[in-house]
């Protein structure tokens, strides 16, 4: 059934379940049409034979003893005056049998007849197929009355009817119902195309409006026509996008208020923690003359006001991302004396071992590039062991290229767990990791630098341990 469902479309099996149900419905109306008018034409044929025949012989007077020439001649009477066709008269008396035709006998006539006609003063009637031919049968005794009562002489006559006229007029009608089967299915595809229609047109426009839903046209709906549970369908379809539709419009709303109030409060906090900023730096300068609480207390709040100042410049690098405001400034770069640079900026030479080939050159936003490297690299010196390297390589994808970075360190790895978040916006693997700091979100501005660039970036453990995470740029003009 699944199998048949996947081959034909809804459209194919409505039409086919229409066409079968008024082919049952046909053929069921046909057999019993059938029956009763084929039960009816035999019925009245042997009706009026049987009446016609009794009628006759009660005509017909019998004297006794009765003599081979009369039998002849009432058979022959008789026989010409049957109906509603012409009869063959055979007559038994005794021993001497006698009948309209040239034959004595009949095999039509079963000894069954005999023996009922013989028993009953009414007679018997029978139905007989010889050859293939249909045959009507009746047996009469014949009787007179001598005052007391009817009373038999011994006398049976038997009348055989051919019903081949009844039979052909039934073939007929067979014939007909067949010869009127086609047409009368190949009429019924034309309410089973409608009907078909009626159904598939609202499952259509319901496929079309769900599949506007799914591209994020909220504002799709559907036009209910009538009111069967089809326009039931559309109208608690149309609710639900109305509802869907306000839901997310709500949603994007207080996204937009969220995002909004991360700019704002960033941008506020610059100028506070510009100043700050600039005080820890003198204080820094003089704690090695205060005593030694005072000096530890000091260096904390510059430490602690150094985060705040990544995390600020971080909340604004994310809401610029999210406004659609950020955008590249390609530049062709040596790849390799960029991300030296880098490290060479945070004083990282001798922390990180570099593999980095010469001749590498790339169209990348040297900005957004070094914020990658960094993030990358800081975090795996943080949260990994040493020793981290990094590895630069160009490779053939397709008809293109591409460059590949990556930064593996020698710590513990990424806890299967924790490797689906590992890009997540403030998502901190402590238990991954030997230690933990930093905003969480050096990994998402780097997962989006990335995307702007048209690369990707993913995380994975190494083969020798440690935690490997690779970065993949199209190397070709953006």
């Amino acid at each position: 059934m699944k199998l048949f469902a996947a081959r034909f479309g809804l459209r194919t099996r409505l039409i086919g379940a229409f066409l079968l149900v008024a082919a049952i419905s046909a053929v069921t109306t046909a057999t019993l049409t059938y029956r009763e008018a084929r039960s009816a034409i035999l019925q009245q044929a042997q009706d009026t034979a049987v009446d016609q025949f009794r009628d006759r012989i009660a005509a017909q007077a019998v004297t006794l003893p009765v003599h081979p020439g009369q039998l002849e001649r009432a058979c022959q009477i008789l026989a010409r005056e049957g109906k509603p066709h012409p009869w063959i008269i055979f007559a038994e008396y005794g021993k001497i049998r006698v009948s309209s035709s040239n034959r004595p006998t009949s095999e039509v006539i079963t000894p069954e007849l005999r023996k009922a006609a013989r028993s009953n003063a009414h007679g018997s009637f029978q139905r007989v197929v010889r050859d293939g031919h249909p045959w009507l049968t009746v047996g009469m005794p014949a009787v007179f009355d001598r005052g007391d009562g009817r009373q038999p002489t011994g006398l049976v006559l038997y009348a055989v009817m051919p019903l081949t006229t009844e039979e052909a007029n039934v073939d007929a009608m067979v014939t007909a119902a067949r010869d009127g089967a086609l047409p009368a299915l190949l009429i019924a595809v034309v309410p089973a195309l409608l009907a078909a229609r009626s159904v598939l047109r609202p499952v259509r426009d319901l496929r079309r409006a769900a599949a506007g839903i799914g591209r994020g046209e909220l504002d799709t709906r559907i036009e209910v026509r009538g009111s069967d549970e089809l326009a039931e369908l559309a109208r608690t379809f149309n609710e639900s996008s109305t509802k869907l539709q306000e839901s997310v419009e709500e949603l994007r709303r207080a996204e937009v208020r969220a995002r909004r109030f991360a700019s704002d409060v960033s941008h506020e906090l610059r100028t506070p923690l510009a100043g700050m900023l600039a005080v820890t730096e003198v204080l820094d300068e003089d704690a090695a003359q205060l005593n030694p609480d005072t000096a530890a207390a000091v260096r904390l709040i510059s430490a602690e006001t150094g985060k705040l100042a990544t995390l600020v410049e971080d909340l604004m690098e994310i809401s610029r991302f999210d406004a659609k405001a950020a955008d590249l400034h390609l530049d062709e770069v040596d790849v390799a004396e960029t991300i030296r640079k880098t490290l060479q900026s945070r004083h990282w030479e001798d922390q990180v071992h570099a593999e980095l080939p010469d001749g590498v050159r790339a169209m990348l936003d040297p900005r957004r590039f070094d914020v990658v490297v960094a993030n990358l690299v800081g975090n795996a010196l943080r949260h990994g062991e040493r020793p981290v390297t990094v590895r630069l390589r160009a490779e053939r994808q397709g008809a293109g290229r591409r460059l590949v970075v990556e930064v593996a360190d020698s710590g513990p790895g990424i806890d299967p767990v924790v490797l689906p978040h590992i890009f997540d916006r403030f998502y901190k693997a402590d238990a991954a990791r030997t230690r933990s700091a930093g905003s969480g979100l050096g990994l998402a501005i780097t997962l989006e630098n990335v995307r702007l660039h048209g690369g990707t970036v993913h995380a994975a453990d190494g083969r020798q341990g440690g935690a490997v995470l690779t970065v993949e740029l199209p190397m070709e003009e953006q």
